[in-house]
């Protein structure tokens, strides 16, 4: 649908139009509006509630931040500082979430090394030995290096996760 045709099909729209035409579900949008993030239009007396082109444009917004990784909170600040003369406040942001995902792709790239280490390994043993993956993966000492390597990665990136959940809830 070309521009024009998107905007005069969201001049006017019931909930479930706006939801299909914007890709989520109805209760997603009603989640947004509990979250302060989408306002809830008027109501016409005896009519239904009617969403125009804003609401579509909000809602679009919405799902590219959260495709860029933005918590719904993250969202709320960067809608908040829309007006045109918090820019750096923007960036700042932005450059936060930027440092948790190289942060994030330099775990996943220890990861990465160490399932590729253990495939190796895996794939260099036959016969009656126990499998290197599991052996390392149940090692209730931590002895096989590689298994402690995705422990401590894949805990590298929990730990990050629940700290930067703490972190917005302040």
């Amino acid at each position: 649908m070309d521009q024009r045709a998107t905007s005069k099909a969201a001049s006017a729209l019931p909930i479930g139009a706006l939801a299909e035409l914007a890709g989520v579900g109805v209760e997603t949008i009603r989640y947004y509006q509990r979250r302060g993030l989408l306002s809830e239009p008027a109501r016409a007396y005896g009519s239904i509630r009617r969403y125009g082109a804003a609401d579509m444009a909000r809602v679009s917004f919405i799902k590219r931040a959260q495709q860029l990784g933005f918590s719904l909170d993250e969202v709320a600040e960067l809608l908040r500082l829309d007006d045109g003369a918090h820019c750096d406040d923007a960036r700042a942001l932005a450059e936060i979430k930027l440092a948790d995902v190289r942060r994030k792709l330099d775990d996943l790239r220890r990861i990465e090394d160490v399932l590729a280490a253990l495939v190796q390994r895996c794939c260099a043993t036959r016969g009656d030995v126990t499998c290197p993956l599991i052996a390392g993966l149940q090692s209730p000492q931590g002895r096989a290096a590689d298994a402690d390597g995705l422990v401590e990665a894949s805990a590298g990136l929990r730990v990050r996760r629940s700290v930067a959940t703490r972190r917005r809830k302040t």
